[in-house]
């Protein structure tokens, strides 16, 4: 039976049909800046997995949607916002080996979740579940893909906010980076609450997760944002 917490999804993903194109703009000024691409694919993919469930929520089951979210939200929920911060932290030589490394593992992944039979005596109308997967195994790999982004995302966040917690010029930074943590350690819980069959939860906390990780986004480019601003101005002037 559907109630309120069902319909947020919906919410998400009108969030992040915004939230993306603005980082992907922003890549597109600032050329090659691997990291800016990446973490809008990440928004993007965030996207995708909350659509999925959008539709789950408003048309029922269905098996390619569910395969879908499955991908999108298990394997590349946190994945590419993660590899966005490895090119940040790593020359580019090793980000683009660690790049090769977890497209590599994640297209297997994602195989064995497109050709796993399902069980329909597990399916939800509403809801949506990997416990339907008959290939157990198939949702080992999950796990994996999940630590990889909690290392690099979550604490290549905690990292950036402890080294510029005492420069009072990048406070902005320590606060932005404090919220994206936060932000994205939240679908992070929702994700293993949906392991325990309580999918609702993963449903709040990427809404949550969303909202904070904007919020900390733009404390991070607001002032190069508004400088870029003046010098264009002071440009054209």
């Amino acid at each position: 039976m559907r109630s309120f917490v069902h319909y947020i999804p919906i919410i998400t993903t009108c969030l992040t049909i915004v939230f993306a194109p603005i980082v992907f703009k922003r890549w597109q000024k600032r050329k090659p800046a691997p990291h800016l691409f990446w973490w809008a694919l990440g928004i993007t993919m965030y996207g995708v997995g909350t659509f999925t469930e959008s539709a789950t929520t408003l048309f029922g089951w269905n098996e390619v949607v569910f395969r879908s979210w499955y991908i999108s939200g298990a394997l590349l929920g946190g994945a590419p916002l993660a590899q966005g911060t490895v090119y940040l932290m790593f020359d580019r030589a090793t980000a683009n080996r660690m790049t090769g490394v977890l497209a590599a593992f994640i297209v297997v992944a994602a195989t064995a979740v497109i050709l796993s039979p399902i069980d329909h005596s597990l399916v939800e109308t509403h809801r949506l579940t990997g416990a339907v997967m008959e290939w157990r195994w198939a949702r080992l790999f999950s796990p994996f893909v999940n630590i990889y982004a909690a290392i690099f995302l979550i604490g290549g966040a905690a990292l950036s906010a402890w080294r510029y917690r005492s420069d009072p010029a990048l406070r902005h930074r320590f606060i932005g980076n404090c919220w994206i943590a936060l932000g994205a350690l939240l679908p992070g819980i929702g994700g293993t609450a949906t392991r325990m069959g309580h999918t609702e939860v993963l449903y709040v906390m990427e809404l949550i997760g969303i909202i904070l990780i904007w919020v900390g986004y733009t404390y991070n480019v607001r002032p190069k944002e508004r400088a870029e601003a003046r010098e264009t101005a002071g440009a054209t002037s």
